[in-house]
């Protein structure tokens, strides 16, 4: 659990949220992490989670877009190729989530820094007004 203010939050729901993922994305991501070391098509992914290909095919390339996942390209013996795919380390997507929240707390910064000009611009027009 990590706690913030008034609310604690798993580790998942953090993940999700940093990375803006559906609950299915983020079981897809969950899945990658069992073996990190594993290279898997999109179509190994749905048999063995039991999702629809088509729902694994859009989460992974979510996932590689937001650079949680490699992809390389295996040529097939009879022409085209297919997409495999695996996760990047545990260290490397806590530094990109970090960044996130890095971001995400220099926002709330810059609006708390809004807020308290705005509470000094309210005090001046009230001192400037106030009779002598």
């Amino acid at each position: 659990m990590i706690d913030f203010a008034c609310k604690e939050f798993e580790l998942d729901d953090v993940l999700k949220c940093a990375l803006n993922l559906t609950k299915s994305e983020l079981n897809i991501m969950n899945y990658f992490l069992k073996d990190i070391d594993r290279w898997v098509t999109t179509e190994d992914i749905a048999t063995e989670i039991k999702l629809d290909l088509s729902t694994v095919q859009k989460a992974v390339k979510k996932l590689h877009s937001k650079e949680v996942l490699k992809r390389s390209q295996n040529n097939l013996d009879n022409g085209g190729y297919v997409y495999i795919y695996r996760i990047y380390s545990r260290r490397e997507i806590k530094i990109l989530i970090m960044d996130i929240v890095y971001t995400w707390v220099n926002r709330v910064d810059n609006e708390l820094d809004q807020w308290v000009m705005g509470e000094q611009e309210k005090q001046y027009s009230k001192s400037e007004k106030a009779p002598i």
